[in-house]
C-alpha cells in the first residue's frame, strides 16, 4: 500500500466515547485531495445465545461543508430534549439490571409449567368431542 493510500486509511485525530453497550467512535480522517472530514461510529455489542457476542456499527460521514448546519441542528435537537425531559435518564433500559416486564413473565410462565405435574395431564381423544 503506497503512502497516498496510507494516508486515505490513516486515523488524524479520535476520541471514543463508552457508554454502556454502545462505543462512539469519532474519527478525524483524510480525504484522497489531502482534505479532513468527521466519521462518527456507533458500535453496539449483542450477546449470543451460545455466550459469544458480535458488534454492530453504523457509521456517519461528516463534511466540512456540512459542519454548521449539523452542529446547529443537533445543538437544537438536544437543547429541546433537556427541556422537555430533563437530563436525568428515566429509560430503565439504560440501567446495568434492567429486566423488561414480558421477560418477567416468561420466566414465571416457564416456571409454571416446569412446575405443573405430566400425571395432571387428561388425555382427551377427538372421539369424546
Amino acid at each position: 500500500m503506497s503512502d497516498y493510500e496510507m494516508m486515505d486509511k490513516e486515523e488524524i485525530f479520535s476520541k471514543v466515547l463508552r457508554a454502556g453497550r454502545r462505543t462512539y467512535f469519532f474519527d478525524v480522517r483524510a480525504t484522497k485531495a489531502g482534505d479532513y472530514y468527521l466519521t462518527i461510529t456507533e458500535s453496539k455489542k449483542f450477546t449470543n445465545d451460545d455466550g459469544s457476542f458480535h458488534y454492530k456499527k453504523h457509521k456517519i460521514y461528516l463534511y466540512k461543508e456540512d459542519f454548521v448546519e449539523f452542529r446547529e441542528i443537533l445543538g437544537e435537537m438536544t437543547d429541546y430534549i433537556i427541556n422537555e425531559k430533563g437530563e436525568e435518564v428515566i429509560s430503565e433500559r439504560h440501567q446495568k439490571d434492567f429486566k423488561r416486564e414480558d421477560d418477567e413473565f416468561v420466566a414465571q410462565e416457564a416456571k409454571t409449567t416446569e412446575d405443573t405435574s405430566t400425571d395432571s395431564f387428561t388425555d382427551i381423544s377427538f372421539e369424546d368431542i
